[in-house]
């Protein structure tokens, strides 16, 4: 196979990780997959928030469920619009 069908593979197979998080000072829980999450905290550190902070900003926007909500704000990051 070659190096870029390996990444592929790679991405398709990332384990989905569930990972606590307080929002707004209260303890949850959210299920994303590990690439999505590494990503979401790069954008948390890149603005100078805690995960925490970040997720709470999120919960206070969004109508869809939490995973889908982190999902789609880290695709959002990536169009540089």
């Amino acid at each position: 196979m070659t190096k870029d069908i390996d990444n592929l593979e790679a991405i398709l197979n990332a384990p989905v990780v569930k990972r606590s998080v307080m929002i707004a000072g209260h303890a949850s829980s959210v299920s994303i997959e590990k690439p999505f999450w590494d990503a979401f905290k790069a954008l948390a550190e890149s603005q100078g928030l805690s995960i925490n902070q970040l997720v709470t900003e999120l919960d206070d926007a969004r109508s869809i469920n939490l995973s889908s909500a982190i999902r789609l704000y880290v695709l959002e990051s990536l169009s540089g619009d």
